[in-house]
C-alpha cells in the first residue's frame, strides 16, 4: 500500500491525484489506520491476523462495471460520498486495484492509500473516508467482520461529528 496527500484537484476520482506528498506509516498509525501486505498466495496469513482481531465472518465483494451494470456509477458515487462506519472496515485485495481515501485529523486533508492485489487494510470506526476505484475499474476484496457482515454507511455531517463511534475514534486519537 502507498499513502500520499490527495491533490484535491478536481477531476475524475478514479485517477492518481498524487499530490506529490507521501503519508508515512507514523502519520498512518496516529490516525489508527492500519495495513499489511500479505501475498495472495499466503492468504493463510489473513487467518492469523482474522484470529488476533477477533474477526469471525468474511465475504467476498467484487466491483467491476459488468457486475454492477446500470447500477455501477450510482455505486461508485455512493462509495465516494465521505462516511464513517459504526464498525472497523476490513479488506483484503485479492485482485485489482482501488483507492481509501481517509481524513486526517484534526487538519481534515484527505490521504489517498492505493491499494493493490495482497494489501490488507483496517480502517478504525469513526474514522471519515470514502472509497473509489482507480481506472482498471476492477476490484475484487475480502471482507472481514467482527460480527454479522453488514456495511451501513453514514454520511457525514452534523450528527456524525457527535455520534458516539465518531467521538470514541477522536479520543482513541487523542484528539479533544
Amino acid at each position: 500500500m502507498r499513502a500520499f496527500y490527495f491533490d484535491n484537484i478536481p477531476g475524475d476520482q478514479r485517477l492518481l491525484h498524487d499530490s506529490g506528498n507521501p503519508v508515512s506509516d507514523d502519520i498512518l498509525k496516529s490516525i489508527g489506520l492500519l495495513h499489511w501486505h500479505i501475498p495472495t498466495n499466503q492468504q493463510n496469513q489473513i487467518d492469523t491476523v482474522a484470529k488476533e482481531r477477533n474477526y469471525k465472518n468474511r465475504d467476498t465483494i467484487t466491483i467491476t462495471k459488468q457486475g454492477l451494470g446500470d447500477l455501477y456509477e450510482a455505486k461508485l458515487k455512493s462509495f465516494f460520498e465521505e462516511h464513517m462506519h459504526e464498525d472497523e472496515e476490513i479488506r483484503y485485495i485479492l485482485e485489482g486495484s482501488g483507492f481509501f481515501d481517509v481524513r486526517e485529523h484534526p487538519t481534515d486533508s484527505w490521504i489517498r492509500c492505493q491499494l493493490d492485489a495482497g494489501d490488507l487494510l483496517v480502517l478504525p470506526a469513526g474514522i471519515y473516508h470514502r472509497f473509489t476505484l482507480d481506472e482498471n475499474n476492477m476490484i475484487k476484496a475480502l471482507r472481514l467482520f467482527k460480527d454479522e457482515p453488514k456495511w451501513t454507511p453514514i454520511n457525514r455531517g452534523d450528527l456524525t461529528d457527535v455520534n458516539p463511534y465518531r467521538v470514541d475514534y477522536l479520543k482513541s486519537i487523542a484528539v479533544n
